[in-house]
């Protein structure tokens, strides 16, 4: 026998001798498993997590997307530019990242960016065929924070002409319909990034709000959003030939649509990331302290002068016990002044629009826009210069009200509509149909843009087929607080797009 070799005899005595410690099995992790469905129907946090595995590549993920987006948006007309050779490219450029590098929150995982921000290289129309001559120098910063995280664009969604309209429809692209019943709007103005995510057209969708063009189109379209406090996400458009107003900045946010809570937030970390350009961004921390004991939550009562559905009352008193089994204590009050809130968002934003921009807009824009416009306009007070200051004032003196109110009820809950959705160029109909629209169906969404407050809307259920969600309000850069109460609704209702999916299997 060769020098320390050891017989079977020998080795069989010398294994009796070691412990059973030694020899107990050592426990074996659980594999992990690809999500369930199809890729496309996958959260943006499982894709995420899929790809950084390894059990699918970059790859894989976006022919996927791009497959289905290719079978089901000919329909919708919700992507309005094909970004499919550029998305296959920056993903076969993800898969070749080394493991170890930071690949960024949302490396290989597909989304669609509006059309109304700059995409380099792109045109930046905004609904507008005049303006197909715009081309963008640079990245908007939501646009270049999601390519950093690792995101692939997959293509960019419609919206109306100048995003003025809360229905997605222009002479440039066309209508978009909502993927549930082509005979309802999908919203407006980021109703093609709606229809696109609730369709399963990436798993984010990128969208921004000055009043109500985040919350409105996912109440229609079944999915998820938050429009953040005004300053939490980067905003800057250098094709802009100029600044906007001070008031309609203050008043605008960029945000996510998503279907489930957790996308939204895993969207909203990466997209308020700073930039430089935007002297109004403010890097406030994305969670706060937690309220001590249970939570307690408005349910606001509606003015006496609103026509409420109710189907809508329904779905609020649903979703305020879904808080309340949720560990939330719920109380039906009044919230701050919301008609005199209102009015303040309509008198600034109108009164500034056509001091500054009105006489540009009109000879490039269609009679549809002109009929909606003027719709808008009528609902508003001329201001003079006193007015105007005045009006402004009123803007701070609303902001500290609602403070004030959220040193009692942390969240408010609202509704987004009081209205069913209605048909997909309903503020064409005529202007008074226009003002019924934002004064009555809309108002707690678009009052809340002037106080720069988040908003998070959350599907609750259909009605007649056509998707209903409510409204979470929190104090300002408290997003967390309007999201964890959208989580504790969507885990007893679901992702109400499962059921849209499912009609097409």
């Amino acid at each position: 026998m060769a020098k320390g070799a050891v017989s079977a005899k020998s080795g069989a005595k010398s294994q009796k001798s070691v412990s059973s410690k030694t020899l107990a099995p050592k426990p074996v992790a659980p594999k992990a498993r690809l999500p369930k469905g199809p890729v496309w129907q996958w959260s943006a946090v499982d894709t995420a997590a899929a790809i950084a595995s390894g059990m699918v590549s970059a790859v894989e993920v976006t022919e996927a997307h791009i497959a289905h987006m290719h079978a089901v948006n000919p329909k919708l007309n919700a992507v309005v530019v094909d970004l499919s050779d550029e998305a296959l490219r920056a993903a076969r450029a993800a898969d070749k990242l080394r493991k170890g590098v930071d690949r960024g929150a949302l490396h290989g995982v597909p989304i669609t960016i509006k059309e109304n921000v700059d995409y380099a290289g792109r045109p930046n129309p905004n609904g507008v065929p005049a303006l197909m001559s715009v081309v963008a120098p640079s990245d908007s910063p939501v646009v270049r924070n999601l390519k950093k995280a690792g995101a692939i664009v997959l293509g960019l969604t419609n919206t109306p002409e100048f995003s003025f309209r809360g229905f997605t429809d222009n002479p440039l692209h066309g209508l978009t319909l909502n993927p549930w019943r082509p005979d309802i709007t999908c919203g407006g103005s980021s109703g093609g990034a709606g229809s696109a995510v609730a369709a399963g057209i990436g798993t984010i969708a990128h969208g921004n709000d000055i009043g109500g063009s985040l919350r409105w189109p996912a109440h229609c379209n079944g999915v998820t959003t938050v429009k953040p406090t005004q300053g939490r996400i980067p905003a800057f458009n250098e094709s802009a030939t100029a600044e906007r107003p001070m008031l309609a900045h203050l008043m605008s946010a960029q945000g996510p649509l998503a279907r489930s809570v957790a996308d939204v937030r895993l969207a909203l970390g990466v997209m308020s990331q700073r930039d430089p350009r935007d002297p109004w961004w403010v890097p406030a921390p994305l969670e706060g302290p937690k309220p001590k004991g249970p939570v307690k939550v408005a349910l606001a009562k509606m003015p006496a002068d609103i026509n409420v559905h109710p189907s809508v009352t329904a779905a609020l008193r649903q979703a305020a016990d879904h808080l309340e089994r949720g560990g939330y204590r719920v109380t039906e009050v009044e919230v701050p002044d919301i008609n005199g809130v209102w009015q303040t968002w309509c008198d600034i934003i109108t009164n500034e629009t056509m001091a500054l921009q009105e006489a540009k807009m009109l000879p490039v824009t269609s009679e549809d826009f002109h009929k909606a416009w003027g719709g808008i306009k009528a609902k508003a007070n001329p201001l003079d210069m006193v007015g105007w200051m005045n009006a402004t004032a009123a803007r701070s003196s609303h902001i500290r009200a609602w403070q004030m109110f959220f040193e009692d009820y942390p969240v408010v809950l609202a509704p987004t509509s009081v209205q069913p959705t209605p048909g997909p160029r309903a503020d064409t109909e005529s202007p008074e149909r226009t003002r019924e629209i934002f004064w009555n169906d809309l108002r707690f969404i678009s009052a809340i843009n002037v106080l720069g407050l988040p908003g998070a809307v959350v599907p609750v259920a259909l009605h007649d087929g056509k998707p209903v969600g409510v409204q979470l309000i929190a104090g300002r850069y408290r997003e967390d607080l309007a999201l964890d109460a959208a989580a504790t609704i969507e885990k007893r209702v679901g992702m109400l797009v499962r059921e849209l999916w499912s009609r097409a299997d």
